[in-house]
C-alpha cells in the first residue's frame, strides 16, 4: 500500500513503539541470561537492586496481563499508531504475532500464559539463587565530604 507523506510521522512512531517492544523483549530474556551467567561469571553488577527490581517488574507486568487477557499496551499504540498512517496491522498479541511470523506456529493464548508464568517463576528463582544487594539510601549532604576537606578529616 503506497503511504502519503502525511502518514509517515505515524508509521516512524510506529516503528519507534516496535523498537522499544523489542528492546523490551531484549531486557526480559537477555536480564536472565545477564543474571545467570554473572553468578557464573562473579559479576557483582548483576546484583544491582536496581536493575534486578526492574527486570521482576516486567516479567511480572507481562505474565499478569497473560493472566488477563490482556493485550501489550505498546501492541495496541504501535497498532493504532499504524492504522491511523493507514498501514497494514495485525490482530492479537506482540509474541504471538511475532512467533508466527518467525516460526509460523500458532498457539492459543492460554500456551503464551504459560510460557510468560514459567519464564517469570524461573527469574523469580533467579532473584533467590543470585541475589541482588540491598537498597541503600541515598546519600544525604551531610555524608558527603565538602571540597575543602579531604575524606580521611571526617
Amino acid at each position: 500500500m503506497a503511504q502519503s507523506e502525511s502518514s509517515l510521522p505515524y508509521l516512524l512512531a510506529a516503528d519507534a513503539v516496535l523498537m522499544v517492544h523489542a528492546l523490551f523483549v531484549a531486557f526480559v530474556i537477555f536480564g536472565l541470561v545477564l543474571i545467570l551467567a554473572g553468578k557464573a561469571l562473579a559479576w557483582e553488577w548483576v546484583r544491582n537492586p536496581w536493575f534486578r527490581l526492574a527486570h521482576v517488574l516486567s516479567i511480572g507486568i507481562v505474565m499478569v496481563q497473560s493472566w488477563f487477557g490482556v493485550i501489550c499496551p505498546l501492541t495496541t499504540l504501535e497498532m493504532a499508531l499504524r492504522a491511523r498512517a493507514g498501514d497494514t496491522v495485525y490482530t492479537g498479541l506482540f509474541m504471538a504475532h511475532w512467533i508466527e511470523a518467525i516460526l509460523y506456529y500458532r498457539a492459543p493464548p492460554w500456551v503464551f500464559a504459560v510460557c510468560y508464568t514459567l519464564f517469570a517463576a524461573v527469574v523469580a528463582g533467579a532473584w533467590y539463587w543470585v541475589s541482588p544487594r540491598r537498597f541503600r539510601p541515598a546519600a544525604t549532604l551531610a555524608d558527603r565530604p565538602r571540597p575543602d576537606q579531604s575524606p580521611g578529616l571526617r
